[in-house]
Formats: C-alpha cells, sequence, structure tokens
C-alpha cells in the first residue's frame, strides 16, 4: 500500500442508527464527547445518538440449532475447528477469552458463508502476540456480537478481514485496542453497529490489493479513539490515520455513524474513491478534520451534525504561523465528474450543521499535484480519466484533453442550506479559526507542468463551479479566495468577482 500525503498550503504543499442534529456546549481537548440537545435549525436532524461502545448488543446465551460450540479453555479451539468444518457453518463461542495459537500468523481462517457468533462475554484475545484474527479470501462471512482485541497488525494492516475478502458482514462487534486497523474491507461488505474503539491506526481500512471495493455500507457504527500510535507525530506527513480511511471506494453509503475523539481525522476517504453518500453522521471532537475528501469524485455530504472538530491540529497549525485555512470539512483535488458514473454528477454539501469547529469547508487545489508529477503524493495514481500515467508527460499533457483529465479538480462543488455556527470563546480562539475558503497554490513544479503560475487558482476560484448559497452564517466568520493571502469580509466575498454565497445570511454577533 503506498503511503499518501495531503498537500496544503504551497510552501508546505501540502459522513439507519443514530444521528443527533445539535449545536452543543464545548468540550475540552482529550475528552471525550458527550451529546447534548440541540435547537431546531433549518434543515438540521432529530434523532437518538449511537452509544455502540457504551450499550454493546448481547449475543446468544446458548448456541443456536446446528451452531458449533467454541470452547475458550481450548487454546486455538476456533481456527481447528473453522479448518475441520464445511463451509456455512456457523460457529458459537461460548463466554470467555478465547486465544489462538502464540504465532504471530495464527489466525482464523474462514470457509465461504462461515457465521461466527458471540456469547455474552465473549472474546477473541490475540495476547499481543498474534497478528491477525480473521484472514483469507473466503467470501460472505458473517461476524457477529464478538469483542477482537489485542492484536498487533502491521501499519496499514487490519485485524478482522486481512485479506479485504468480499461480501463480508461485521455487525454489533468490538474491535479495540488493536494495532493496525481494526478491519479492513472487501466489496459488498456491511459494517454495522460495532464499535470500532481505541485502535492503534484506523478503527477501519478500506483497502484491497490491486483493485477497488466496491458498494460498502458502513452504518450505525461508533468510531472512536482510533490512531492510538499517533502515526503522524512518527512518520510525519504521512496521511495513514483516523477514523476510518477509504481507497479508491466506488460506491459507499456511510450513514449514521458517531464518529469522535479520534486522535486525526474522522472519516478520510484518499485517492480514486467515487459515488459517496455521507449522510446523518455525528462527526466530533476529532483531533483533525472531520472530513477529508481528497483525490476523490462525485459525493453527496448531507444532514451530518459536524462540531468540535480540528481543535488540536488546527491550532498547531496556527501557532506555527501557517497561513493556511485549515478546516474541518477538506476538499483536496475533488470535484464532481460526470464522466465518471455516480448518483451524483457533483460534489453537493447541504444540510449539515457545523458549530464551533476550527473554520469550515476549504476547497483546495495544489496546482503541482497532478498524474506523473514528482509533487503527486498518491505515488503511482493516476486519474479515473487517464489510467496511464506515462500519458500525462509532456508535450501532449500541455493540451486538451489531457491538459484538464490529467489532473483531480475541485469543481462543481455545491454548498448550500448549511448551518456554520462560531464562536471563537467556546473554540478558545481569537484567529485562523474562522475561515472558509476556496483556493489554490502558485504552480511551480515540476519543470515541465503545463499548470505553471496562478491558473490553477483562477479556475477553481471563478472557472470550476464551485459555490456556497443559502447557507446560514452565525459569528464572525471571514473568506479566503484564490490563494491564502487574500482573507475577505463577508462583503467582498458576495461581491465581484467571488460572488458568492447569494441568498445566505450572516449574523457575526450571534455565534454564543
Amino acid at each position: 500500500m503506498g503511503i499518501k500525503r495531503r498537500h496544503w498550503a504551497s510552501a508546505a504543499a501540502p459522513l439507519t442508527l443514530a444521528l443527533l442534529a445539535a449545536t452543543g456546549c464545548a468540550s475540552t481537548p482529550g475528552a471525550r464527547a458527550e451529546p447534548t440537545a440541540a435547537p431546531t435549525t433549518p434543515g438540521a436532524l432529530s434523532t437518538s445518538l449511537a452509544r455502540v461502545c457504551g450499550k454493546p448488543v448481547a449475543g446468544p446465551t446458548k448456541a443456536p440449532a446446528g451452531a458449533v460450540p467454541v470452547d475458550p479453555a481450548e487454546v486455538g479451539d476456533l481456527a481447528a475447528k473453522t479448518k475441520s468444518n464445511p463451509p456455512n457453518t456457523t460457529f458459537w463461542l461460548r463466554p470467555g477469552k478465547h486465544r489462538l495459537d502464540p504465532d504471530r500468523y495464527a489466525q482464523v481462517i474462514p470457509k465461504e458463508g462461515d457465521r461466527f457468533l458471540g456469547a455474552p462475554g465473549a472474546v477473541l484475545d490475540g495476547r499481543e502476540k498474534n497478528q491477525y484474527a480473521f484472514g483469507g479470501t473466503a467470501r460472505d462471512v458473517t461476524i457477529r456480537y464478538l469483542t477482537v482485541q489485542g492484536f498487533v497488525a502491521p501499519q496499514n494492516e487490519g485485524v478482522v478481514n486481512h485479506d479485504s475478502a468480499d461480501g463480508w458482514v461485521i455487525e454489533q462487534a468490538t474491535i479495540q485496542n488493536n494495532s493496525g486497523a481494526g478491519l479492513m474491507a472487501g466489496a459488498h461488505q456491511r459494517v454495522r453497529a460495532n464499535c470500532l474503539r481505541d485502535n492503534g491506526q484506523y478503527g477501519m481500512n478500506a483497502y484491497t490489493t490491486g483493485g477497488r471495493v466496491s458498494d460498502l455500507v458502513v452504518e450505525g457504527n461508533e468510531i472512536v479513539g482510533n490512531n492510538t500510535g499517533d502515526w503522524e507525530r512518527r512518520r510525519p506527513g504521512c496521511g495513514c490515520t483516523g477514523g476510518v480511511k477509504f481507497w479508491a471506494v466506488n460506491g459507499a453509503d456511510v450513514r449514521g455513524n458517531w464518529v469522535h475523539d479520534n486522535h486525526g481525522t474522522g472519516l478520510w476517504a484518499d485517492t480514486n474513491n467515487n459515488d459517496f453518500r455521507i449522510e446523518n453522521n455525528v462527526l466530533e471532537a476529532n483531533d483533525g478534520a472531520a472530513l477529508i475528501y481528497e483525490t476523490s469524485y462525485n459525493a453527496v455530504i448531507r444532514n451530518n451534525t459536524i462540531r468540535r472538530n480540528n481543535w488540536v491540529e488546527g491550532r498547531k497549525a496556527a501557532d506555527r504561523g501557517d497561513n493556511f485555512p485549515f478546516a474541518t470539512v477538506y476538499l483536496s483535488e475533488s470535484g464532481g465528474e460526470p464522466r465518471i458514473r455516480a448518483r451524483t454528477d457533483k460534489i453537493e454539501i447541504y444540510r449539515n450543521v457545523l458549530e464551533d469547529n476550527w473554520s469550515g469547508i476549504t476547497l483546495w487545489e495544489n496546482a503541482d499535484r497532478f498524474c506523473n508529477s514528482p509533487a503527486n503524493t498518491s505515488s503511482g495514481d493516476c486519474t479515473l480519466l487517464v489510467r496511464d500515467p506515462r500519458r500525462c508527460a509532456e508535450p501532449a499533457i500541455a493540451s486538451p484533453p489531457l491538459y484538464a483529465d490529467c489532473r483531480w479538480k475541485t469543481q462543481r462543488v455545491d454548498i448550500h442550506d448549511n448551518r456554520f455556527v462560531l464562536d471563537k470563546s467556546v473554540v478558545k480562539c481569537t484567529a485562523k479559526c474562522d475561515r472558509m475558503a476556496v483556493l489554490a497554490n502558485y504552480g511551480t513544479y515540476p519543470d515541465w507542468s503545463p499548470y505553471k503560475g496562478d491558473q490553477v487558482a483562477e479556475a477553481i476560484t471563478d472557472k470550476q463551479h464551485n459555490r456556497w448559497h443559502d447557507n446560514v452564517y452565525l459569528g464572525p466568520w471571514t473568506f479566503v479566495a484564490h490563494d491564502p493571502s487574500q482573507v475577505l469580509d463577508s462583503g467582498q466575498w458576495r461581491g465581484t468577482p467571488y460572488r458568492q454565497d447569494a441568498g445566505s445570511t450572516l449574523d457575526p454577533q450571534a455565534g454564543g
């Protein structure tokens, strides 16, 4: 798996269960968020929160008819019985702590259609000896009611469905305190009502080697406290942390999840994802952005409650003097593309409530990041419009169609009917936490780049159909357009030449 990295400013180059339509009181960084009641707001939500980790659903107290019981007193019993039974067998794990053989590669290899059900108190514990819990390529495996903990998967690898097999269903499980990712994802996977908690890198890593994950559902989960290994500190700029990371996923419904208090980004779609619906989630108190959609295409982001995110990473950037508008919803080289089949042909962000985050929404495009550029941190990947990176070379890249198709473009983004609330006394900031932005850097690299100068900044700001309109702003918001130096008040943002936020209202005194 290649290591991807965010590109920020030119110098640094740099979301059916559970919702809450909320405007909440402050939480302190490091303290896990608690839901608060919310006033009714236009387009807002009214539901309860997915407290999966605090209220796990218990499995069957007796073995279902025909199920094979698994004894926690016998080390390796689960793997051995899985191996000796035919496909489509149901295994019932008795209460207690189940262990695998004490070999780092010892794991359960299911057969097609196998089902694993945990009794109340059933735990599969890797004891920090085994790397993986469930692996192999068998399709249509089901895991329910089981706690999986203590496994030590390497970086970017996962504990449950280690080999990203297709059709797995993981429901009402607790996957916690593992290294690497709690689970991986294959095509047609269903991840519902689980507690994905305190894993070393990700709660889930949706990635498969040599292909694309398709038709993925992530619904009603509590995703909390992940990246305990603090990978961004250990490998600065790795872009390898978060509650959930999505890589090259074609078609995903991410709905009704409570994604909170992760040590990094909450939800991060990175590199050639397409056709996402991120809706009815509560994203709060994550150290980094609530949502990053990076070098990807075609998404609907609606009816989410997004609050108190990015306090840690945003503040760090401000303290070091970085003028880039680090935001809680960050679109980096991502946009709508009608030529790529999806349920929408744009990125539409609407009916969300964003409250007391470190800044709002940033639309960014790095002029130096394109297919076949040495500055492309998605190493070896090209856009979904040009599969062969070698085509994106001079002189052909300087002319249509490659001039446009070799870039991941932040285009056709429609941001409307959202509610943006900011109280700087809650965020505890005086500056740089109040921004909404659309911008690019000045193109400089490589020498043969056809995107030098400010032409990408001109395009993302004025020519690529990126629009804010009919939003409600409460609090002292400012706006950035074209490049980080252009910090605007609301009048300048709405006036010529930017003409943003037609039909929107702004009350700078009403953020508290």
